[in-house]
C-alpha cells in the first residue's frame, strides 16, 4: 500500500495521506519515545538493507520461527489497519469490504491512524531482523520505511490542507466508480452509500482547513486563482452532467431493467441531494472564507516549525538523508550540464539567435503543435505502441496489463499538467491509463511528447506499477509501494533510456528529452528556493522558463504545483542519478557480462523500494553475476 501521503498519480484521497499524530495522555511518554527515533533520517533504511545484504550469522530455529511468527502477524495486523484507515486504498488494493465507506477524516481519527503507526512502528523494532529469512528481511525494511516516515512526519499535520493545486479530496472522490467492478446490485448499493457520504467528508476536510486558517497553516493565496478554477468547474447542473453518473450510464446487463431504474433513481437523489450541494458550499468557503485567510507567504519553510517539516519533506521525498541546501546545489549542477547539450542541440538545428530566442521560437512556432486532440492523442498513441515494440530488447521480463491513452478529463484539465499515469484497480474493469491533456493545444509540444510518453506509459510508470502489481508471494502492502524517488527516478530514467531505443527521430525531439530533463533540475532549484530559501513564486516561474522549453501555462502549473506540494518534486532527479549511479557501477564492476535487460530487471524485480533499498539489491546482483563465473 502506498504510505499515508499524496501521491504521483490523480489520489483517491489527499486526506488518508499525510496523517497526524496527537497521542492520548496514556499513550504519550511511549509514543513519544518512538516517534523521536522516527525522526532519525531515512538512512535508517540503508542501514538495514546494508545489513541484509551482510548478514551471514545463522540463528538458532525457535528464534527464527518466533521472529518470523511475530512478523506476519505484525503484517497481517498493520495491512488490516491501513485497509480500514483508508477504503479507497482498499478498493484500489482489491478489496471490496470498505466500498461503501469514505476515510474518516476528522482529527479523532487520525490520531488513532497515527497511535497505529506508533504502535506497529514499535512492535516492529522488537523483532529480531537477523532471525528473519531474506525475504522477510526485504519485507521489514520496506515497512519499516513506510512506518517511520508516517511517524516522523505526523506531528507537522499536513491534514490541514488537504487540496494540492491539482489534486486533493474534492478530485479524489470524482475517480471513486472510475474501473471498480460492479456487477451486482450490491456493488452499486456501495457506490450509492459513497455517494451518500460525501457531504459528511466534505465537511470534515473543510473543518480542518478551518483549523489550518487559524493555525495559519494554509495554501499560500498566490496559488488559490488556479485552484478556484477547478472548483468553479465542478458545479454541475444535474447528476447526469457529473462524472459521479459514470458508473451508471452503463449498468451491468445481469441487473434486470427495474433494478436498474431503481439503483440510478437512488444515485440520482444521491448526487443532486448531496454530493452537489457539497460542491457548491466547497466553492462558497473557498472563495468567502478561505482565500482572504490564506497566508501571503509562499514557501512552507515560513509556516511554524516549517524549516523542520521541509526537512522531513526532503528525506522522504528523496529517500536520502540530505538537506535543502545540499539538493540546491546538486540541481545547480545539473542544470548548468544540461544547458551545455541543449546548446549543442541548438547549433545543430542552425538557429541563428540566442537560447531565449530559441525557446521564444519552440513556444510560438505553430510546426510544434497539434491542431486538434484527436492529433496530440494520435500521436501519443503511435508513440507508445511504437515503444511497445522496442521493450523486449531492454526488457526480460514485462507485464501482462495493458493500458490504454486518454485525455485528462476535462474537469481537471485547466490546472493540470501536460500528462500522468492512472493506474488500474486491481481487478477492475480497465486497464492503466496514461492521459495526456488536450486543453489549450498551443501550450502542449509535440517536440515533448516521446519523453512524456515513455515516463508516464513504457517504460515508465505503466511497466514498472504493472509489473508491482504481477510480483508473486509478497505482503499485499508492497504490491502498490510507491517510494517517490523510485518510482518518479524510474520514469525520468526511462526518458533518457529512450535515446538508446531510438526514440527521439529529430533534433527537436532530443531538444524536448533535454527539457524534460532539465525541468527536473530545475525542480531541485526551485523547489529548495522556495521551501527553504525565502524565493518567491515570480524568482521560481522566471528560472524554469529561463532554462526550459516547457510553455508559460504549464511552466504556472507546475510551479503551483510544488508551491502546493513541497518536496515531492525532488524526487525525479534524485532518484534518477541514483539509478543511473547504480547502473554505471554494475557496467563498470561486470564488464562485457554486463547484460542491460538483466539489470532492468533487477532494479524492477521488488517492485517500489526506497534508494538504499535499492542499491543493496543491485549489489547482491551484481555480486551473484560475479559468483556465477
Amino acid at each position: 500500500m502506498i504510505p499515508r501521503l499524496p501521491a504521483c498519480s490523480a489520489s483517491a484521497s489527499i486526506v488518508a495521506a499525510s496523517l497526524l499524530f496527537t497521542a492520548t495522555p496514556h499513550a504519550a511518554g511511549a509514543a513519544e519515545a518512538v516517534r523521536a527515533d522516527a525522526r532519525r533520517p531515512a538512512a535508517t533504511t540503508s542501514s538495514l538493507a546494508k545489513s541484509n545484504a551482510t548478514a551471514q550469522v545463522k540463528p538458532p530455529a525457535e528464534s527464527s520461527a518466533a521472529a518470523a511468527q511475530a512478523f506476519h502477524g505484525l503484517l497481517q495486523d498493520q495491512w488490516e489497519s491501513d485497509l480500514r484507515a483508508d477504503p479507497f486504498a482498499a478498493t484500489a488494493a482489491g478489496d471490496s469490504r470498505y466500498d461503501d465507506r469514505l476515510p474518516d477524516a476528522s482529527p479523532a481519527a487520525i490520531a488513532n491512524n497515527d497511535l497505529a503507526d506508533v504502535t506497529f512502528l514499535g512492535r516492529l523494532r522488537a523483532i529480531d531482523r537477523a532471525a528473519l529469512a531474506p525475504a522477510d528481511r526485504l519485507n521489514l525494511d520496506l515497512l519499516a520505511f513506510v512506518l517511520e516516515h508516517r511517524v516522523a512526519l505526523a506531528p507537522y499535520r499536513g491534514w490541514r490542507t488537504p487540496m494540492l493545486s491539482d489534486d486533493g479530496f474534492h478530485i479524489g472522490v470524482m475517480r471513486m466508480g472510475d474501473g471498480v467492478p460492479m456487477r451486482s446490485a450490491q456493488d452499486y448499493g456501495r457506490y450509492v452509500a459513497r455517494l451518500r457520504a460525501i457531504p459528511a467528508y466534505f465537511e470534515q476536510n473543510v473543518a480542518n482547513m478551518r483549523l489550518g486558517m487559524r493555525e495559519g497553516f494554509t495554501i499560500p493565496s498566490e496559488i488559490l486563482p488556479g485552484m478556484r478554477a477547478v472548483i468553479d468547474g465542478q458545479q454541475w447542473t444535474s447528476a447526469e452532467a457529473s462524472p459521479f453518473w459514470a458508473p451508471l450510464a452503463t449498468m451491468s446487463r445481469a441487473l434486470p431493467a427495474d433494478e436498474q431504474a431503481r439503483i440510478r433513481a437512488e444515485a440520482k437523489a444521491a448526487i443532486e441531494g448531496g454530493v452537489l450541494p457539497a460542491y457548491a458550499s466547497l466553492q462558497r468557503f473557498f472563495v468567502d472564507e478561505y482565500m482572504p485567510a490564506a497566508r501571503k507567504s509562499v514557501g512552507i519553510g515560513a509556516v511554524p516549525d516549517g524549516a523542520n517539516y521541509y526537512g522531513a519533506l526532503v528525506r522522504y521525498y528523496t529517500n536520502l538523508d540530505v538537506t535543502p541546501v545540499q539538493v540546491h546545489e546538486i540541481g545547480l549542477r545539473e542544470v548548468a550540464r544540461i544547458r551545455a547539450e541543449m546548446d549543442t542541440v541548438m547549433r545543430q538545428v542552425g538557429f541563428n539567435g540566442d537560447f531565449a530566442a530559441f525557446l521564444q521560437f519552440l513556444r510560438t512556432d505553430p510546426q510544434f503543435y497539434a491542431r486538434t486532440p484527436e492529433q496530440l492523442l494520435q500521436y501519443a498513441a503511435w508513440l507508445a505502441k511504437t515503444i511497445d515494440g522496442r521493450l523486449p530488447g531492454y526488457f526480460g521480463k514485462l507485464p501482462r496489463q495493458p493500458y490504454s491513452v486518454e485525455p485528462v478529463p476535462a474537469e481537471l484539465a485547466p490546472n493540470y499538467t501536460g500528462g500522468r499515469y492512472s493506474p488500474a484497480p486491481v481487478g477492475g474493469r480497465r486497464g492503466g491509463q496514461y492521459w495526456v491533456n488536450t486543453y489549450a493545444l498551443d501550450k502542449r509540444p509535440l517536440y515533448t511528447l516521446p519523453a512524456l510518453t515513455l515516463h508516464e506509459a513504457v517504460p515508465g510508470h505503466h511497466l514498472q506499477g504493472a509489473l508491482a502489481q504481477e510480483l508473486g508471494d509478497v505482503p499485499p502492502f508492497r504490491r502498490n509501494l510507491y517510494p517517490h524517488a523510485f518510482g518518479e527516478g524510474w520514469g525520468l530514467y526511462s526518458e533518457k533510456l529512450g535515446k538508446e531505443m531510438g526514440l527521439y527521430r529529430t533534433p527537436y525531439d532530443e531538444f524536448g528529452r533535454l527539457t524534460y530533463e532539465m525541468w527536473r533540475a530545475c525542480r531541485l532549484v526551485v523547489d529548495t528556493g522556495v521551501h527553504s530559501m525565502g524565493w518567491t513564486r515570480q524568482q521560481a516561474r522566471d528560472y524554469l522558463a529561463q532554462n526550459t522549453a516547457l510553455s508559460l501555462h504549464e511552466v504556472q502549473t507546475e510551479i503551483d504545483r510544488y508551491i502546493a506540494w513541497p518536496g515531492q518534486a525532488l524526487a525525479y532527479k534524485m532518484g534518477e542519478l541514483k539509478i543511473l549511479e547504480l547502473r554505471a557501477k554494475a557496467t563498470r564492476e561486470l564488464g562485457d557480462r554486463f547484460d542491460l535487460r538483466e539489470y532492468h530487471d533487477a532494479v524492477l524485480a521488488n517492485g517500489g523500494i526506497p534508494l538504499p533499498v535499492l542499491e543493496a539489491q543491485i549489489d547482491e546482483y551484481v555480486a551473484r553475476k560475479k559468483a556465477a563465473r
